[in-house]
């Protein structure tokens, strides 16, 4: 389990799916706002405003309140929000990234360590962990898109570093810089993806077992519960029977 999509859908299944929704999309609907806020409010013209419209359609986010979160960007009550990354380790060692916009700097960050000191874990200064990952550009497809060879072939051509096709997606991996171009390229062989952005991936995953791995995901799940907070990526694996667990 590399990143944060797999233990993200494992903590998704045991919450309260409307409250979940909610905060989902308050979180989506701020990412749009400071994406249109730093550049144009043209999703067209803005790659970060488009990624950002991308991940809040793939969610069924309404039509209605994506608009509305790019019109608020340019209002005059327009919240100010800060970004931010904070870095820290888990139980086992295992190396934590955290991405947050926050308009409260201080509290934000109290918030976050004292997630990391219930959970045995520890943060760090920015910089302490990053090392361990790649910053890189992520381009997902549902699986049903395109065919493992017809989108290895688009992608390489387009520029892509790397492909990897599974039973429920395509993700493709591109550098910072090829991203917009990829993915715009890709976009119009075989439809709008359903994210479009930059991640961190880590280097190599640790395994861990499963004790301190739940300690692990309570964390994660602590995290991605805080409405500062929009991802947060991991360099560690669990077992198949610990997913089943969480995930039943």
């Amino acid at each position: 389990m590399a990143g944060h999509s797999q233990f993200k859908n494992i903590m998704h299944k045991k919450g309260k799916q409307d409250a979940m929704r909610s905060k989902l999309f308050s979180k989506l609907a701020r990412e749009i706002t400071v994406a249109a806020k730093m550049g144009m409010p043209d999703p067209n013209m803005n790659p970060r405003l488009r990624a950002a419209v991308i991940a809040a359609r793939a969610e069924n986010m309404p039509k209605d309140n994506i608009e509305r979160a790019i019109r608020k960007a340019s209002g005059a009550d327009a919240e100010s929000y800060d970004e931010v990354r904070y870095e820290g380790y888990a139980p086992g060692g295992v190396a934590v990234i955290i991405e947050a916009l926050t308009d409260n700097r201080n509290r934000t960050a109290g918030e976050i360590r004292s997630y990391f000191t219930k959970a045995g874990g520890a943060l760090a200064e920015t910089g302490a962990v990053s090392f361990m990952f790649d910053r890189v550009g992520m381009i997902e497809f549902a699986r049903a898109a395109a065919s493992e060879d017809a989108l290895l072939e688009a992608a390489i051509e387009a520029g892509a570093d790397d492909v990897v096709s599974s039973e429920s997606s395509h993700e493709v991996t591109t550098s910072v810089e090829q991203l917009r171009d990829v993915a715009k390229a890709l976009e119009a062989k075989f439809g709008e993806p359903r994210k479009a952005g930059l991640v961190w991936r880590p280097q190599s995953t640790i395994a861990v077992e499963d004790e301190t791995g739940e300690k692990i995901l309570k964390l994660v799940g602590a995290l991605e519960d805080n409405d500062d907070v929009q991802n947060v990526y991991a360099n560690f694996e669990v077992s198949d029977q610990l997913v089943a667990k969480l995930g039943g």
